[in-house]
């Protein structure tokens, strides 16, 4: 269902509204949107800013790490008087000045747990306390009192309307796609490293899924840490997924499924790497017979 606008808001997003690809219709349907950004790095700012922009009705976030000082270059919703605090919590506070018309969630924890606390703010009792902080970062986790009731993970990703992959490891990128793909809920998966990004969009009972373009490679695992980014790569991928859910949640211009979207950041380059049919696949059960090259 779709959520009216105020003459307040038609006049906030009226630059989009003009568009007619997005109308009063794609504003309300973003208004109504739900959407769950898991990880809150580099991709996961450049992402949940852009949609709390654009008037996106709630964003749920997910992180359980805190800001750092090497953080600040392309983590851009932080700022140097945030080191030490729970990611989420800073991010929430930054979202909600930008955008108040936008509820943001925010979930202190790992995805990779069987179960996850309730969202900080919604329990009758919340509580911070200092955390010890050393030069470089914290050493500490500020730790958050919450009730002792939990939400489920199944849940979680059922309640929510598209689901935005902002994690840098493969671990919790499965485990996201099997989520979405057992919910029915479209995933929109961005990564980046050094000078280049990455991204795929699955959508259940319509396309191939992560699992099928990750039998396409083979490569040991590298962090930024080890291997560096570059600050604007990073946020152009992370907005580039914003772009990408909110055509989905509209239902505006070519969405590309089926298709890995590289970007050089180098040489200024962008290609689509066309997946080829999957003979079989657990995840989706390959249920594009014959694949859509979008």
């Amino acid at each position: 269902m779709k959520t009216p606008l105020s003459t307040k808001q038609v006049m906030r997003y009226n630059r989009q509204i003009v568009l007619p690809q997005v109308d009063i219709d794609g504003q309300e349907l973003l208004a109504s949107s739900r959407i769950l950004i898991i990880g809150v790095g580099g991709l996961g700012n450049a992402a949940a800013t852009s949609l709390c922009g654009s008037g996106v009705g709630k964003i749920t976030l997910i992180d359980n790490d805190i800001v750092e000082h090497t953080n600040l270059p392309r983590q851009t919703l932080f700022d140097e008087s945030q080191v030490g605090q729970s990611k989420v919590m800073a991010a929430k506070v930054r979202l909600s000045q930008m955008n108040s018309d936008c509820e943001i969630v925010s979930i202190e924890a790992s995805l990779l747990q069987d179960n996850i606390p309730l969202p900080a703010g919604n329990s009758a009792r919340e509580e911070r306390t200092e955390s010890d902080s050393a030069e470089g970062g914290a050493t500490m986790r500020g730790a958050t009192a919450l009730e002792k009731a939990e939400i489920n993970t199944h849940k979680l990703f059922s309640e929510h309307d598209i689901v935005l992959d902002c994690t840098d490891n493969t671990q919790s990128r499965d485990l996201i796609n099997r989520l979405c793909y057992k919910h029915s809920v479209p995933l929109i998966s961005g990564a980046a490293i050094r000078f280049e990004g990455q991204l795929f969009v699955a959508k259940p009972g319509e396309s191939q899924c992560y699992a099928c373009l990750r039998r396409l490679f083979s490569a040991p695992e590298l962090s930024c840490t080890e291997a560096g980014i570059f600050s604007p790569i990073v946020n152009i991928v992370g907005t580039y997924q914003a772009l990408l859910a909110m055509q989905v949640l509209m239902g505006v211009g070519s969405v590309p499924v089926n298709t890995l979207l590289t970007f050089d950041g180098l040489q200024h380059e962008w290609q689509q790497w066309t997946l080829p049919a999957t003979l079989q696949c657990d995840v989706c059960g390959n249920q594009n017979k014959e694949v859509n090259e979008g």
